[in-house]
Parts: structure tokens; sequence; C-alpha cells
């Protein structure tokens, strides 16, 4: 295990995990907003506190996008971009026996 390269998605990892706080924190604050339910000062704060922990993942997974700062490894966009090789053959096509 020692030797096994990290192949993790950090951007979009950040992304996504980013977006669902801020989504989750935005339902939690649904409650004392529009329904006056856990209408409590340190309710409100926890939740402006999950939205910017969420807002930290999601700005620095943009970040992390845009600079391009994912290592290339089997999961990249890299080696997508490298294109056809010219010397490459076409497989042999498959010939169906009837019988």
């Amino acid at each position: 295990l020692g030797e096994m390269p990290c192949e993790c998605q950090w951007g979009l990892s950040s992304l996504f995990v980013g977006a669902f706080v801020i989504l989750a924190a935005g339902v939690f604050t649904f409650f004392p907003v529009f329904l006056g339910l856990f209408d409590y000062p340190w309710y409100i704060m926890l939740c402006w506190l999950w939205f910017g922990i969420g807002l930290f993942f999601f700005v620095i997974g943009c970040l992390f996008e845009m600079m391009g700062c994912q290592k290339a490894g089997r999961w990249h966009n890299a080696k997508a971009r490298e294109g056809d090789d010219d010397g490459a053959e076409a497989p042999t096509p498959y010939i169906m026996i009837n019988a």
C-alpha cells in the first residue's frame, strides 16, 4: 500500500463536498428563517459556521481546478488530450462463425 500513488481528485472532491455542505447549511437555515423553529442565536451561528466551511471547500476546489494543480494520473484529462498515435493499427475485426 505504501507504493500506491494517490489518484485522488482533490479539486472535484472539494467542489462537491463544499456544495453539499452549503446546501445542508441552507436546509438547516430554512427552519429558523421561514418556520420560526430553532430560533436560537447559537443555532443560527452554527448554520453560518457550516456555510463558511462549505464555502471554504468550494472556493478551494474551484481554485484547485482552475490552477490545474491536479497531478497527472489515471483519472486526469492529460491522457485524453494526448491524441491518437499515428502509427497505431486498427484492431482485428471480429468474424462470427455460423454453426
